[in-house]
This record gives C-alpha cells, sequence and structure tokens, in this order.
C-alpha cells in the first residue's frame, strides 16, 4: 500500500461512512468497549444484589442480568447505526449502554417490589420515550445551542466525581484511596495524556486504550487482578426471554415514564455532543427523533431478555470528541465486540477484571473533553447578561442541590428522586425555563 492509500484509509476514519481497514478500525472499536463495559454491568450487578439479599434470585441470575447488560448494549447500539430510515435510530456513531441515570429509581423498585416489577415498569415506561422522540422536532425550539450547551457541560461536570472514585478504587472497595490505585491511575492518566498530545497516527488515536494497556499491566504486577471469575465462567450462553419474569404497577411505571422523558433531555445532550465534537455541525432533527426513539426501543427489548434501561454513553461521546474518528464501521465493530460479550461469559469476564483505577485515570480525561465541548456550544450564542443568567443559575442549581440532597429532606420522597439525584435533570429543567421566560430585551439592552 503507498502513501496515498495509507493516507486515504486514514481519511476514512474521520468520515461517518468512512470505510477504515479492519486494522484500523479494531483498536478503536475495543477501546469504546473497555471504556463502558463496566459502567454497563455496574447497575445489573447492583440490582442483582438487591434482589439476592431478599432470596428472590441466586448468584447465577446475577450472571444472567450482566450478560443482558451487555447483550441489549450491542443491540441498542447497532438499532442506533442502523437508523431504519432515520425513523428508528440516529445514524450517529454513538454507543449505548446500561445507563446509571435510572439507577436510584431502579433500587426503589427492586426493594420495594421485585424484578418483574422494575421489568414491567421499563417496558411500559419507555414508550414515554418513543413518544418523546416522535414529537422532539416540535420541541426542538426549547433546546437551542446554549441549552444543550449547558446540559453538555454538566454531563460532564457530573461525571467527575465517577472518574475520581474509580481512580481511587471504586467506591465500597477494600483498598479504596490506596497509593497503588492513585499510582496506577496516574500513570495511566499520562501515558493517555502524552499520547493523545505528542503521539502520532493510530498511537494517537487509541492512546485511551494503549493508557489502560498499561495500567491494567501495572494492576497485573501488583497482583491487583484476579482471574478466578474467568475460569469459571461458561463459554455460552443466550438470555432467555422474560426470565425474570414481568410484572406491572403503575406507581413504578409512572416513576420510569418520567425518568424517561428526562433522560432523553440528555440524550440531546449526548447526540449534540457527538455531533459538535466529532462531525463539527448539530445533530439533525431526524437523527434526533430516530435517536431517542431508537432508545426507547432498545429498552423496551431489554425489558424481555433482562436488560436494565438504557441510554447514550458520554464517556464514548468523549472519546469521540477527543479522537475525532466517527467511522459507523468503527462502531459497528464495537456493537460486535459487545454482542459477542452479551453471549460468551469468559470474554465478558475478561473485560470485567479492568481494575477500577485504570478505568479512572482513562476516562477522567475524556469527561473533561465532554464538559469542554458544553462550553464550546454555550460560546455560540453572545453570554450578555441575560445569557449568563440563564447558564449560570441552571448550573448553580443542578449541580448545587444534587451536591446537597438533603437540602430536600422535608420534601416527599418523589421530589427527591427527581430533583435531588440528577444535575442534568435540574440544570435542563432551570435552563429551559428561564430561557424562555426571561425577556431577550434585557440582553439586547445590557449591550
Amino acid at each position: 500500500m503507498d502513501t496515498r492509500e495509507v493516507s486515504k484509509a486514514g481519511d476514512a476514519l474521520f468520515k461517518l461512512d468512512g470505510k477504515p481497514t479492519a486494522r484500523q478500525a479494531f483498536p478503536l472499536a475495543l477501546q469504546h468497549v473497555v471504556a463502558m463495559v463496566v459502567g454497563c454491568v455496574t447497575p445489573a450487578i447492583i440490582i442483582g444484589g438487591i434482589a439476592q439479599r431478599k432470596g428472590e434470585i441466586s448468584q447465577a441470575d446475577i450472571t444472567v442480568l450482566v450478560q443482558s447488560a451487555l447483550l441489549i448494549a450491542g443491540i441498542s447500539t447497532l438499532i442506533q447505526l442502523i437508523s431504519f430510515k432515520y425513523t428508528i435510530g440516529s445514524g450517529l456513531p454513538v454507543i449505548i449502554g446500561v445507563s446509571f441515570a435510572y439507577l436510584a429509581s431502579l433500587q426503589g423498585i427492586a426493594e420495594q417490589f421485585d424484578l418483574a416489577t422494575l421489568f414491567g415498569a421499563q417496558l411500559a415506561g419507555s414508550l414515554a420515550a418513543i413518544l418523546v422522540g416522535i414529537f422532539i422536532k416540535r420541541l426542538r425550539f426549547l433546546f437551542p445551542p446554549m441549552v444543550t450547551g449547558t446540559v453538555v457541560f454538566v454531563i460532564g461536570i457530573t461525571l467527575y466525581p465517577t472518574a475520581i472514585n474509580y481512580m481511587a478504587g471504586g467506591s465500597g472497595s477494600k483498598d479504596y484511596g490506596s497509593w497503588q490505585n492513585w499510582t496506577i491511575a496516574l500513570v495511566t492518566l499520562a501515558i493517555v495524556t502524552i499520547l493523545n498530545h505528542f503521539g502520532k497516527g493510530a498511537v494517537k488515536l487509541s492512546s485511551i486504550l494503549l493508557g489502560i494497556l498499561a495500567g491494567y499491566g501495572m494492576a497485573m504486577f501488583l497482583g491487583m487482578i484476579d482471574f478466578m471469575p474467568v475460569q469459571q465462567a461458561e463459554w455460552f450462553h443466550l438470555a432467555k426471554p422474560f426470565h425474570f419474569g414481568i410484572r406491572f404497577e403503575p406507581s413504578s411505571i409512572i416513576t420510569m415514564a418520567i425518568l424517561y422523558i428526562i433522560n432523553s433531555v440528555q440524550a440531546i445532550g449526548d447526540f449534540t455532543a457527538t455531533t459538535e465534537g466529532g462531525l463539527g455541525r448539530e445533530p439533525a432533527g431526524r437523527e434526533l427523533s430516530g435517536g431517542i426513539i431508537g432508545n426507547g426501543l432498545g429498552s423496551m427489548i431489554g425489558a424481555c431478555i433482562g436488560g436494565l434501561p438504557t441510554a447514550t454513553f458520554s464517556q464514548n461521546v468523549g472519546i469521540v470528541a477527543t479522537t475525532k474518528v466517527v467511522a459507523k464501521r468503527v462502531f459497528y465493530m464495537a456493537s460486535g465486540i459487545i454482542l459477542a460479550a452479551g453471549i460468551i461469559p469468559k470474554f465478558a469476564s475478561v473485560l470485567a477484571t479492568i481494575p477500577a483505577c485504570v478505568l479512572g485515570g482513562a476516562t477522567i480525561s475524556v469527561f473533561s473533553s465532554i464538559a469542554m465541548t458544553g462550553m464550546k456550544l454555550i460560546a455560540k450564542e453572545k453570554m450578555g447578561y441575560r445569557n449568563s443568567a440563564v447558564v449560570g443559575l441552571g448550573v448553580a442549581l443542578g449541580v448545587g442541590i444534587t451536591l446537597v440532597p438533603e437540602s430536600l429532606a422535608m420534601f416527599p420522597g418523589w421530589v427527591t428522586l427527581i430533583f435531588g439525584k440528577s444535575a442534568v435533570v435540574l440544570s435542563t429543567i432551570v435552563t429551559v425555563v428561564l430561557n424562555q421566560v426571561l425577556p431577550k430585551e434585557q440582553e439586547e439592552a445590557a449591550e
């Protein structure tokens, strides 16, 4: 292959319909999988632990939940990529996985009821996301760049504690905050940063993956990786439909429906960050509509096979913004790896051995790029007195109240559930309302 062919193949990585070689695409696809795998399976492990403590399920059933989480992540990502005439699926380079955004509500349902009720609420509630997707074109005026930029910015900064907790070893771990965890995390971060700024070509584009591999090697040398789960894992397992049953309970359905509506707004932020960071443009209306409908459909399928609610993964959005790699072939390959992990437990168990400190060191730079993408969107509009108030109050109230959730202690539990658990939710509501209510004449007069 001559120089021109190499250059052409390299350029293909930065085009949506580009066709990079398998050799180019695979490490970049694996980088996306590694970045999302722990976040994808952790909610399933947490919910499974609650059900197990109640005597509802066994350890083997928790494994089913984990495998189903990966399976629905692969299916949902494919739905987004294939984009059936853009009515279902966004057609954008995104990775979908089981989301932490629903975790607090899922824990409440699992503790008060059972998994059958949880999946029934998910199945019925996901219809709300589909309805939002259908009507999003009419609602688009509510989300100009300043509003979506604020949402993207808050998504980024609210992920920082997650990265720091990972760097310290993962909340609840026995060695949380140890020097070993911090050393590995900082070395991983240093390698990612150096390669990203001084590396060239494939080395630069794979900086996150190479950093993770280096951190993994250090962790293995220090004896921090347990391969026993890999040895015990099966070679093949296929999710059984309605393994945990299905039951419909009104209050649980309403709770999930509200969360799907709110998280559709977060999806707008993620889709916007993807197109802005990777394609240099805002998402088209059909991309937003198809993306939200596709996510609702994915969650419906998940409810049938034991996969928890899904959403766009912000860390993968950050990788797109950092590397500018948008070729869908890379993401098709990533979805194939995720699907394989969903039916081959040994494969998934290997991915799950990556220590939290390694992931924290690799992803904190990704989260920072998400926040910076949000700032770029905000800066598209003049930041006079009015717009500064809209953005500032949205961030202040959203982040401030979620940092001090006990400030809502005297309110009913549902108030804390909706407004005290997610900074993205409250920031979005405040920003949208203020942007519609505050008169623009004030800004013009000030100028």
